[in-house]
């Protein structure tokens, strides 16, 4: 199951999962101050296990992600009239990893949160082996935009995710769980 954050109690749960995964990964802790949406992934026994987050993309080269990777030179995002968002923050616990179920909630979450802001395309800074496991396994569209880099901690690789497409044609993808059927399976 997933749900948007919506108390400081369900914040605080949030922040704990991602700062978990984060320090076990040895990456940087950066919080975020603008946000568009928060998402818990939880166990069907309510336990809180994984995390997603949206936030604004701003397409001025002078935002802090345009200067790590000029995102904002990309077709994709120049083209995109704004319904443009980036997503950080994708965490689950590592005794929940094992389970592609999680992992599909995660990606349901944020499939949800890009159809009700509206958003095209999600920029991201993805860890090389887990966008590896969501081209091929979960087969979301994406482009590479950069080689890998080292960037807080862990090489990362700038992709940007046709989440669009994914919205669009939720049908196409087995592992996309629809929130309104989810409320009755849980």
């Amino acid at each position: 199951m997933y749900k948007k954050v919506e108390s400081e109690l369900e914040l605080a749960m949030f922040n704990g999962i991602w700062t978990t995964v984060w320090r076990e990964k040895g990456y940087d802790l950066e919080f975020s101050d603008d946000i568009l949406e928060q998402n818990l992934i939880s166990t069907k026994k309510g336990e809180f296990v994984g995390t997603a987050e949206l936030k604004p993309y701003i397409a001025d080269e002078q935002h802090k992600i345009n200067q790590i990777v000029p995102f904002h030179k990309h077709p994709w995002i120049y083209e995109s009239n704004g319904s443009v968002g980036e997503i950080d923050k994708i965490a689950l616990l590592k005794t929940f990893r094992g389970n592609g179920e999680y992992i599909a909630l995660i990606l349901s979450s944020i499939v949800h949160s890009s159809a009700k802001l509206k958003l095209k395309y999600l920029v991201s800074l993805m860890e090389p082996i887990f966008m590896r496991a969501l081209r091929i396994t979960f087969k979301v569209p994406q482009q590479q935009v950069g080689g890998k880099m080292f960037y807080k901690g862990d090489y990362v690789i700038p992709v940007i995710f046709d989440i669009g497409y994914i919205v669009d044609n939720t049908e196409e993808f087995s592992w996309y769980v629809n929130p309104a059927v989810m409320e009755h399976s849980y």
